[in-house]
This record gives C-alpha cells, sequence and structure tokens, in this order.
C-alpha cells in the first residue's frame, strides 16, 4: 500500500484547501487633516554701501547655507565664514547677502528657506534675476538640494563640500527641465576631505553633466581637507563669475 501510495501522480496528492474567503479588493481612500504653522529664522543681513531701497536699482542676492557648527540661536556664529566675512572686509560688495541660521539639531528646511526668500525679495531692492545660492558642508548638501528642487529660483548655485539626492534631479528633470538645463553650478571639494568624501561631488557634477547642462565645473583642492570654503569664498573670480548668470524665465 505504501508503495502504490508514493505512485501516484502529484495531482492526485492531498492539495491545501483553498479559502472560501479571499482577500477584498483595495479601497482607494483620502486622509485629510489641516495645520497651521508658525516658525522664525534668525539671519544676517548685508546690505551693499550704495544700496538705497527708494532707487530704482535692483541688487543680486546670495543666499548662504552655513554648515552643521553654526547651528543655534547665537546669530553671529554665521558670521565666521562664507560670504558674508569676505563682504565685511570689501564694503563695496556689489551683493546683498542673507545668511539664515538653522536651528540645533536640525537640518536645512526647503520649506523655511524659500519663505525667507521670497520675504527678502519681496521687502528688499533684489534683482529677481540674479539671485544665487551657496552652502558649505552642511549648507552644501541644503545647496544641493533646494537648488536642484527649486532650480527656476537661481541664476547659479555653488555647493561646497557637500552632496546631494538623485531623486532631487531626476523630479527636476523631469519637472522643471528648462530651468534645470540653464542652471549654472560650480562646486567646490577637498581632494583629502576625511568628512565628506570627494566623491560626493564628484557624482553630482558627473550627472549635470551627463544630463546635458552646458555650465557645470567642480574645482577640487587636492591638499584640502574638509575645510574648502576660506580659499573659495575669499576668491574674488567667484564672485565675478556668479554676476555673468542670470534666471531668464
Amino acid at each position: 500500500m505504501i508503495v502504490a501510495l508514493l505512485a501516484l501522480p502529484a495531482c492526485l496528492i492531498a492539495q491545501p484547501a483553498a479559502t472560501s474567503n479571499p482577500p477584498p479588493a483595495q479601497m482607494a481612500k483620502q486622509f485629510q487633516f489641516t495645520r497651521t504653522d508658525s516658525f522664525k529664522v534668525n539671519y544676517l543681513l548685508f546690505l551693499p554701501k550704495a544700496y538705497d531701497a527708494k532707487a530704482e536699482k535692483r541688487w543680486p542676492l546670495i543666499l548662504f547655507l552655513h554648515g552643521a557648527g553654526e547651528r543655534g540661536t547665537d546669530v553671529w556664529k554665521v558670521a565666521v565664514h562664507g560670504p558674508g566675512k569676505y563682504a565685511s572686509a570689501h564694503p563695496d560688495f556689489p551683493f546683498i547677502i542673507v545668511s539664515p541660521q538653522c536651528p540645533e539639531r536640525q537640518i536645512w528646511s526647503k520649506e523655511v528657506l524659500l519663505a525667507l526668500l521670497d520675504d527678502i525679495t519681496a521687502n528688499y531692492a533684489v534683482d529677481a534675476t540674479r539671485v544665487y545660492l551657496t552652502g558649505l558642508s552642511m549648507g552644501g548638501f541644503g545647496t544641493w538640494d533646494l537648488g536642484l528642487t527649486y532650480p527656476e529660483k537661481f541664476a547659479a548655485i555653488v555647493p561646497i563640500c557637500g552632496g546631494g539626492q538623485m531623486i532631487s534631479l531626476l523630479l527636476s528633470r523631469r519637472d522643471k527641465g528648462p530651468a534645470l538645463k540653464t542652471l549654472g553650478v560650480w562646486a567646490f571639494h577637498g581632494g583629502k576631505d576625511p568628512v565628506v568624501p570627494l566623491e560626493e561631488s564628484q557624482r553630482m557634477v558627473d550627472v549635470l553633466r551627463k544630463e546635458g547642462l552646458p555650465d557645470v565645473k567642480l574645482t577640487v583642492y587636492p591638499e584640502a581637507g574638509h575645510d574648502s570654503w576660506t580659499e573659495t569664498y575669499r576668491n574674488p573670480e567667484l564672485y565675478d563669475w556668479l554676476l555673468k548668470h542670470e534666471r531668464r524665465k
């Protein structure tokens, strides 16, 4: 009998009984809630020596994002690096500079930065075709993120020792292709950076070049560590390069 059972075709061997109650089909639902946000941000503001709010002249603007070490509530910590430091030694610096401070234990919020930028643009004599974005380390990551997500807001971006997310680029390519293609990008990195590997900047630059952006470059300081911003921000060629870029919508 045992032999006979073993010889039975597989189709005759008992199978698990089919369930008589199959799971229901998926249903489309929607969850809705109302949220009221309130936020405040400390920032440093530099106005050019010849700035006159009542005059017709409009000024280019640089939005600067600091690194993780300058987070907190003491906004003057933001002044230790960046374009504002350069402007303090060069009173004729021809840019408005906005340098917000990120709260402790947080990272840059695109929502907050855009709201601040809109407020500054509305209340100061800003040339909306010449708005530039730059940042270092954590601010370099923020620059890649904000700049690639909203390329239509900026004429050029300068991320320093940062890195970006491919999803920001892919969505921008799909939804904002023309603005992305006309965005100027100049990235900087230290060749011996022990904190953020050089490959982070190289990867982003390589992808943008493959996307066909005509004005993308990467400067590497071969012997520099994480601090690739001091050399960058004290170089007047950077600011000359920025002024060559305008956002034409």
